[in-house]
């Protein structure tokens, strides 16, 4: 049975490394039958995807599979390391070490290289600190590799809006950045829900060892007509006029709901959108000052008509 796991184990990098290499030579490289090595690769094609033009053609992985040599889940790994001290040694065929130390030493460059690009991603995308906290803990390279291993989350969390920190269980679905910050969208297991989660108020943060399946989650399906991340409870269309001084800035604006823009002939334009969270539209809107003026809809006019008379009245 050892023979036969090291022979497929060899059969899968003779593969990779020579596409195309035919029975006959493999049956001549591992010193079988033709026959064997048919019956091996009818086993190999049960986890990989592999592919041959017909007998006597050679034998190719289609797409992008590639193993190093095994693609081992952590629990396999820890199997296959455990191996030395549950098998006689001394009955082992020739050539069980060497092909064990090599499986293993690849096992640990791969896991090493990989810690290594989170490490880095950390490093490069830089947060800020919030202004009540003495410190803030990176957090996002334990959460880019749960996304990537898709595995669930330990999290303690601090929600501002109520003010209460709480234990929380996460299948993290996707990191979005927005406004200098970064959010964490996924299903809190406690509410079986898919939230969002601003990485900033995590206190604490624990990959798992469950693993989940994002199902038919969309991100795109998920943010439609969001302006940016809080989401609202209806649509509402808004109508505004970005002045000739602003015009040019608003069309290069890297938006994630598409506008209907129209040029007007004094070099205004004029912004059509649907959003769901009118509160979030109207802040972005309000940094124009008087460069932005609101058409539609009458009650987000009269909103800001009240809150100018507040402004008016406090800096009186």
């Amino acid at each position: 049975m050892i023979d036969k796991v090291i022979r497929l184990i060899n059969i899968i990098i003779a593969i990779q490394a020579k596409p195309g290499i035919t029975a006959s030579e493999l049956a001549l490289k591992y010193d079988v039958t033709i026959r064997t090595i048919y019956r091996d690769i009818d086993i190999i094609s049960l986890i990989a995807p592999i592919t041959s033009e017909g007998r006597g053609a050679g034998f190719r992985f289609i797409g992008h599979f590639f193993m190093y040599p095994l693609n081992f889940s952590e629990q396999e790994a820890l199997v296959f390391s455990l191996l030395p001290s549950v098998l006689d040694l001394e009955k082992l065929p020739l050539g069980f070490e060497t092909a064990y130390d090599k499986v293993m030493s690849t096992l640990n460059k791969e896991k090493s290289q990989q810690n290594n690009v989170f490490e880095n991603i950390a490093v490069i995308i830089q947060t800020g600190t919030p202004a009540y906290r003495k410190d803030s803990p990176n957090y996002l390279q334990t959460i880019i590799q749960a996304i990537l291993e898709q595995k669930t989350i330990e999290t303690v969390y601090h929600s501002q809006y109520r003010n209460e920190t709480k234990e929380r269980k996460i299948d993290p679905y996707v990191l979005v950045p927005r406004d200098q910050r970064f959010y964490l969208i996924g299903k809190c297991l406690q509410d079986e829900k898919v939230k969002t989660f601003r990485v900033s108020r995590l206190l604490e943060v624990k990959i798992t060892s469950d693993t989940f399946h994002k199902g038919d989650f969309n991100i795109k399906n998920h943010l439609k007509n969001t302006w940016s991340i809080q989401q609202g409870n209806r649509n509402v269309t808004f109508k505004v006029r970005f002045s000739p001084n602003v015009a040019r800035y608003i069309k290069e604006k890297e938006l994630f709901v598409r506008p209907r823009m129209k040029d007007m002939t004094d070099g205004s334009i004029l912004f059509e959108v649907t959003v769901n969270n009118e509160e979030e539209f109207i802040r972005w809107v309000r940094q124009y000052g008087p460069e932005a003026e609101i058409l539609e809809p009458l009650q987000a006019r009269d909103s800001i008509k009240k809150e100018l008379d507040v402004w008016m009245k406090l800096y009186q």
